[in-house]
């Protein structure tokens, strides 16, 4: 059931779904004798990146192979492959962002990016490679990044670098260039519509509705159903509504955008809300009866694009935010 589900972390995804050809490529590089010492994996948050990144880690780490898991599959019970899936290995660091006080913190630091030298100046202590996996790259700042650039100029002997971007155009083009990219393509919706069906049970307009916001992302539908994103829908679909959703409604709806814990992330909901509201924004002004209301929707989506990420930087309070955001709206019935 919905309720039920528990996303599967990528230390954790022994499933092999829709990764053949990059498998593949990396089987055939390791086959060849041609392995890269990096590998930049690109495409959007949610296409399996970093499951793939320790399915070649338990690749080259561990020593039982289990096809059935595919080309790159092992055992679940490899005793490497079992110190991989506890965090426990010594030939394996991988480097994300850290915990703050209530949320995570922006960048992954330069000094957190100097320890991938440290680990690489070893030699490997059970394994044939050292592996290390940075998720994501998109996190490190222009020192952090030149930092690692230093590492990737100089290629560790065993070693292997597992770089995740979400957006590799943003990169430095001295990274990018030093590393064997791998494009991670969105999956078509009847894919990933079955994806969701497999794993959860909800009214087909729900599913339907996880699937438009995934963008081809299965991994990214499932987070969007773990973290509400079907209620913030609702909720934006009906303050678009004549019949706007109660005064208690919204007022709690404010409160909990302006949270900020570690229990409740209400920067990451209030952002999920704007998603949700932009998405049926945008059905709304192609869908408009006049020209002078399809430009009115277009100008409000426009606007809202950058909403969380200025709220972010310049700490805006988002629960003022909102109540500005539902007299927009208001204005639009």
């Amino acid at each position: 059931m919905a309720d039920d589900l528990r996303l599967t972390l990528p230390r954790e995804s022994f499933a092999f779904e829709g990764g053949e050809a990059v498998d593949r490529a990396f089987v055939t590089a390791f086959q060849r004798d041609r392995l890269h010492h990096a590998w930049l994996l690109c495409g959007p948050q949610g296409l399996g990146k970093a499951s793939f990144a320790f399915r070649c880690a338990r690749f080259l780490m561990g020593h039982d192979r289990d096809e059935s898991y595919g080309a790159l599959g092992m055992s679940p019970q490899d005793a490497d492959v079992r110190l991989i899936t506890a965090q426990s290995h010594p030939d394996l660091l991988v480097l994300e962002r850290e915990m703050g006080d209530t949320k995570l913190k922006k960048n992954i630091s330069v000094d957190a990016v100097r320890e991938v030298g440290e680990f690489f100046s070893k030699a490997p202590s059970r394994s044939a490679f050292r592996v290390c996996i940075i998720d994501s790259v998109d996190d490190l700042n222009i020192n952090s990044a030149n930092a690692l650039l230093k590492i990737l100029e100089e290629p560790p002997h065993k070693g292997i670098i597992f770089l995740i971007s979400h957006s590799p155009g943003k990169l430095l083009a001295t990274i990018r260039s030093r590393c064997r990219r791998l494009n991670f393509p969105p999956w078509s919706d009847t894919e990933v519509n079955a994806f969701l069906r497999q794993r959860i049970e909800l009214e087909d307009e729900a599913v339907d509705r996880l699937v438009r916001l995934s963008h081809g992302a299965p991994g990214r539908a499932l987070s969007l159903m773990e973290e509400g994103a079907l209620e913030m829908d609702s909720l934006a679909g009906r303050m678009l509504e004549a019949a706007k959703p109660a005064r208690q409604e919204l007022m709690a709806a404010a409160a909990l955008f302006k949270s900020s814990s570690a229990k409740n992330d209400g920067a990451r909901k209030f952002a999920t809300f704007i998603m949700c509201l932009c998405d049926r924004l945008q059905d709304r002004a192609l869908g408009a009866e006049t020209s002078q209301k399809g430009q009115s929707v277009a100008k409000l989506w426009s606007r809202l694009q950058n909403v969380p990420a200025e709220a972010e930087s310049v700490n805006l309070d988002r629960g003022d935010y909102f109540w500005s955001i539902y007299n927009d709206l208001s204005a639009l019935s």
